[in-house]
């Protein structure tokens, strides 16, 4: 009787433990693909199921739309084996053989452990709900509808060695290296991109398009970069998207920050700061200053006065002493408290390039963090403050570039070249032109047909002369 009652406890004693430690797999899982953002892409913005897709990523060839990566037998990963998941999540290859865009950053999950891709398997089985509904469909348009061609892509640009840590750097800038190389993927938005859409080697995190926005160069330039950044501002951006006197996150940022850096741990954001700081300088030319050095709100002769005069009103003065001065103040103070930002030291409005400051009047800002929502509406179509033209933004954005940034010009080719998506790369432009070039392919091939079959011809008739 002791005997099989000890043998039971031993039974229920491994069972607890062997449960235990499942959990702490998906607990681990879990954490993984929030360091990961796979919520941001997998989950469609507008109340959308987690991870059921619905989310499309705006790139220059088209939008790719995120998969349902729920465990659904149906329409999710539900059948996925983890060697598949492995292969699909490390390589961008599906269980049935299709290729993935690199939209879905695999060149940087590749990277990952075989220890957290199989947490990461094991919290997507377990951890999250089933969703049984059909994701919208990339539908890219040819040759990039052809998805083979990413085979190709891959054996020129992908590296599938896993991360291995440096034994001359700390464990800390280890972690760190491992978050931002693989995990968190910053080299994905933050570096600019070649001919073939691959990140252009020895510029990494310099900077990078991302449509109507522009992910700034983090690499540990002073001028050009975050070197003038302190270890504190650099967390307390990752954690909040927020630092006065320096920059508030918007679009892609703002998102990232929502969903991912703002529910790390303190140790891994500080991990991280400790590896950008190593990161080689990469110098802009064309930056003079910090970014958020510009502007000065106690020098600001303030709000012009357009009231009673014969301004126009679609000048800047008066477009931004109607929509903007209630909130970012005549001098672009900002309001005391912080919640309303100085336009004066901001990385948006003291960028190189004016991209970020047309997006966020086109798109606004919506940020959530611990609780916190950060609005600012935009003004584009639909907006509930006042939709502006081309012209309109291109004025208030000179206004705001010329009393608190660098003063140069906006025009209004910027803004509507900002408003269709950004400056398209070449890929696509060729892409677009692939019908009247292999039409012109086939031309001249057939003149050269004629060409050679009439010379043949002609000396076939003079040998018969002859």
């Amino acid at each position: 009787m002791k005997t099989t009652l000890l043998i039971a406890l031993s039974l229920l004693l491994a069972a607890l433990s062997h449960t235990a430690r499942a959990d702490d797999t998906i607990e681990r899982g879990r954490y993984l693909s929030v360091a990961a953002d796979c919520v941001a892409c997998h989950t469609s913005p507008r109340q959308g199921k987690p991870y059921a897709g619905g989310y499309a990523i705006a790139s220059p060839l088209g939008q790719i739309w995120a998969s349902n990566i729920t465990p659904s037998r149906t329409h999710g990963i539900g059948n996925y084996s983890e060697a598949d998941f492995a292969k699909a999540v490390r390589e961008g290859v599906r269980k049935d053989g299709a290729h993935l865009y690199p939209a879905m950053p695999y060149t940087a999950y590749a990277k990952l452990s075989d220890a957290d891709i199989h947490a990461l398997y094991v919290y997507f089985m377990q951890g999250v709900a089933p969703v049984d509904e059909e994701a919208h469909r990339t539908e890219l348009p040819f040759p990039f509808s052809v998805r083979t061609s990413m085979a190709a892509w891959n054996l020129l640009f992908l590296d599938k060695k896993t991360f291995t840590p440096d034994p001359g750097k700390d464990a800390q800038w280890n972690r760190g290296a491992y978050l931002v190389e693989a995990l968190a993927h910053c080299s994905s938005c933050h570096s600019p991109r070649g001919l073939m859409m691959q990140e252009v080697g020895g510029k990494a995190f310099a900077g990078g398009s991302l449509g109507d926005w522009y992910a700034p160069n983090i690499t540990s330039d002073k001028i050009s970069g975050i070197g003038g950044w302190t270890d504190d501002e650099l967390a307390r951006y990752l954690k909040t998207g927020r630092v006065a006197g320096k920059a508030q996150a918007g679009g892609g940022m703002a998102e990232a920050v929502s969903n991912s850096l703002s529910k790390l741990q303190d140790q891994d954001i500080a991990a991280i700061v400790a590896y950008m700081r190593t990161v080689p300088a990469v110098a802009d030319k064309a930056a003079t200053r910090a970014a958020f050095a510009w502007g000065d709100a106690a020098r600001s002769p303030g709000e012009q006065p357009v009231r009673g005069t014969d301004a126009p009103l679609a000048s800047g003065g008066v477009l931004y002493s109607g929509l903007c001065a209630s909130c970012h103040g005549s001098r672009g103070e900002g309001s005391k408290d912080g919640d309303y930002p100085s336009l004066v030291h901001n990385t948006t409005v003291g960028m190189t390039r004016p991209q970020n400051l047309i997006a966020t009047i086109i798109g606004g800002v919506d940020r959530e963090v611990n609780g916190v929502h950060t609005v600012m509406p935009h003004f584009s179509a639909g907006s509930y403050v006042q939709a502006l033209s081309d012209a309109d933004i291109a004025a208030v954005a000179t206004y705001v570039r010329t009393r608190f940034g660098p003063g140069d010009q906006v025009t209004e080719a910027q803004v509507a070249l900002t408003r269709a998506g950004g400056e398209k790369p070449l890929l696509a432009t060729l892409g677009r032109l692939w019908l009247p070039i292999l039409i012109l392919v086939v031309m001249v091939m057939a003149g050269l047909f004629l060409l050679v079959r009439r010379t043949w011809k002609q000396r076939k008739q003079h040998k018969a002369l002859a």
